[in-house]
């Protein structure tokens, strides 16, 4: 049986169990073997007359679902197509008021919490209040055996990857973008502002997480 095939079952087996504890705290979970299946499963849920937005993530491009929502036809609020930071800033502000959120999660502890770092606050924000629904895609590389490892995986390494992501421009200088670890800085250019860590999802149900065996994001 080739590698690989092992690594699928284990992912199975333990997605499984996470999902199980996922839905011990709430919120609605399912597991899948592939990217694909957990992509379609999303669709399902977003209905075409009501509105969509989504925080930034690396899973949901990777997913295919924003690829999809955009070339269907969906009704969204679309921060990148703001043409100044004040429009920007009022789609940001309009995103907590829509029907779907999309995104995706920096990590989850095997006993079902999630663990999210934000720069503004706009995706945690919109996690905790607002939507009628949130859709969480992650796969099984942001699944850490206890919340305290969790934490430490948005912090070492999600954030700072995500920092070598948006400091293209050369604006953002932070330790962590420099030496690719987390220092617990206060620099102005963080993108730590907010560590959000989610326990129960109340109402229930209204955050659905949808995990999948393949690896996403970061």
């Amino acid at each position: 049986m080739p590698d690989n095939m092992y690594q699928k079952q284990r992912n199975r087996k333990l997605g499984e169990r996470v999902v199980n504890e996922l839905k011990k705290r709430y919120f609605e979970a399912y597991y899948f073997d592939s990217a694909k299946e957990a992509l379609e499963k999303a669709i399902e849920f977003i209905p075409h007359d009501k509105t969509i937005a989504w925080g930034g993530s690396m899973s949901i491009i990777e997913c295919g679902l924003l690829d999809h929502i955009l070339k269907n036809d969906y009704k969204v609020i679309n921060r990148d197509n703001a043409q100044s930071l004040e429009e920007k800033d009022m789609l940001l502000k309009q995103a907590l008021t829509c029907h779907t959120y999309l995104m995706g999660t920096n990590a989850i502890s095997e006993q079902g919490e999630l663990v999210n770092i934000d720069c503004m606050g706009n995706r945690t924000a919109s996690l905790m209040f607002g939507p009628e629904q949130v859709i969480i895609i992650a796969g099984m590389n942001k699944v850490m055996p206890t919340l305290d490892s969790a934490v430490k995986r948005a912090r070492n390494f999600a954030a700072p990857t995500n920092m070598q992501r948006v400091a293209g421009n050369g604006l953002r200088q932070t330790p962590c973008y420099s030496s690719g670890s987390c220092f617990d800085c206060t620099s102005k250019d963080s993108i730590c502002s907010h560590i959000v860590i989610t326990r129960l999802c109340n109402p229930a149900r209204r955050i659905k997480i949808l995990l999948t065996g393949e690896n996403l994001g970061f």
